[in-house]
């Protein structure tokens, strides 16, 4: 798994029923976990602390979710840099153009936790103000907007247009097949996932795994940026945990109809998607689910 994951030695105690225990040392397999700063033309403007891989995927399903970008086309390149005041180093971005390093840039310790991303000609950088603001909070995995009126401003897609019908029973199975998919969880326990699923062939279209669950849905949606597959249309975004008020931004701003959860969401999420237009499920376990806004697209 590469830096996916990393080997730590555990103590590992067992209490029989007679209340005797028995302990023995071994070493188990964790989930690595790295910060990453995102850099647009060279400012900083995001810390994360996220699972290492898909790093172009996480930076532009972030700009995505502030509105700063919409498509593929956006993004001119973006590069590993091997930490401050170093040079630029290749990363991998899929549909992105990422230059080759250089033998001086070779030659520089990269930690691949610094990504440099340059926007197209046109495509207007954050405000100063705001990188400012992403860089002291978002380590913490903050949402970058302050309310549901904020959300609506920046929106580019109209969620509630989207007359996409979902199966229940069909529904129902995501969850499985999110864990099904999840290989870096299998050897860990300790990952999040978020995965897109096309409502109109049931296909999987893209799944990601990542310490942090703000992290996997960008993952995903900056996949769907860089395949210009942006809006979301007709899909539906399932995720292994909670649906907080900033996935469901994130699902907005992706133009992402359906968003299900398989634990709770909170009270602004529900606000949020009731407003926004978007289909929020949760508790999504077994042959149950709640659906807490717009349950119409579900055919029961």
């Amino acid at each position: 798994m590469g830096r996916l994951t990393a080997l730590s030695p555990v103590t590992r105690i067992i209490v029989d029923e007679a209340g005797v225990s028995a302990s023995r040392r071994r070493p188990d397999t964790l989930a690595v976990e790295e910060p990453l700063e995102i850099r647009v033309g060279g400012t900083a403007l995001s810390v994360t602390m996220r699972t290492p891989g898909h790093d172009v995927e996480l930076a532009a399903g972030f700009l995505a979710g502030e509105g700063i970008i919409a498509a593929g086309a956006d993004v001119r390149s973006a590069i590993h840099c091997g930490g401050p005041g170093t040079p630029g180093l290749s990363g991998t971005s899929g549909a992105v153009d990422v230059p080759t390093a250089t033998p001086a840039a070779a030659a520089s310790e990269n930690t691949y936790n610094v990504l440099d991303v340059t926007l197209a000609p046109g495509v207007a950088p954050p405000a100063p103000e705001v990188a400012r603001n992403f860089y002291t909070t978002s380590s913490c995995g903050v949402c970058g907007t302050a309310s549901i009126e904020q959300v609506a401003k920046i929106a580019r897609f109209d969620v509630s247009a989207d007359a996409v019908r979902i199966d229940a029973a069909w529904l129902a199975r995501l969850p499985d097949e999110l864990r099904a998919g999840q290989q870096v969880f299998d050897k860990t326990g300790g990952l999040h996932a978020a995965a897109l699923f096309d409502a109109a062939t049931g296909e999987l279209l893209v799944l990601r795994e990542d310490v942090g669950r703000h992290n996997a849905v960008d993952k995903v949606v900056g996949w769907a940026v860089l395949a210009d597959r942006l809006p979301a249309s007709a899909t539906v975004l399932q995720v292994s945990g909670r649906a907080s008020f900033e996935l469901v931004q994130k699902a907005a701003m992706a133009g992402i109809p359906v968003l299900a959860a398989v634990s709770a969401p909170s009270s602004l999420a529900v606000a949020l998607a009731a407003s926004a237009g978007i289909t929020l499920v949760g508790f999504s376990r077994g042959r149950s689910l709640n659906v807490y806004a717009h349950p119409e697209r579900i055919a029961v």
